[in-house]
């Protein structure tokens, strides 16, 4: 077996001249590394849907709607009927904005088919 071995490295080829080195996808110019900070965010406004006395709903028919739309028991949702005879309105319950919104919504659209004058509204936490 012979064996050819290199004694010398090949010759050095002349180098080209250096840029100074850049950060992937700064486009060749000079840049400036932004710190993240990371920011708070507000917890959404909470909204209560209030349901308003009147002297033409029926009871039953407010402690019915009370607990299909909020899921209430029976005895919860009696309390809040009671309270909304006896003080003129009655939070049922505390929701974001768009869900306070569709629960509304959804009571109103089931008291005109039933053809009671029921009201509903949703107003803000007060915090």
């Amino acid at each position: 077996m012979n064996f050819n071995m290199a004694t010398k490295l090949p010759p050095k080829q002349p180098a080209a001249p250096t840029k100074p080195a850049q950060q992937p996808g700064t486009g060749g110019s000079d840049s400036v590394v932004l710190e993240r900070i990371a920011q708070r965010v507000q917890p959404p406004s909470m909204y209560q849907v209030v349901m308003l006395n009147d002297d033409f709903t029926p009871m039953e028919f407010v402690i019915v709607v009370i607990q299909e739309f909020f899921g209430k028991d029976s005895e919860t949702a009696t309390q809040i009927m009671l309270k909304i005879h006896l003080d003129g309105k009655g939070v049922c319950g505390v929701y974001s904005r768009d869900v306070a919104a569709t629960k509304v919504d959804q009571v109103m659209d089931a008291a005109q088919k039933a053809g009671h004058p029921l009201q509903c509204v949703s107003e803000p936490v007060q915090g």
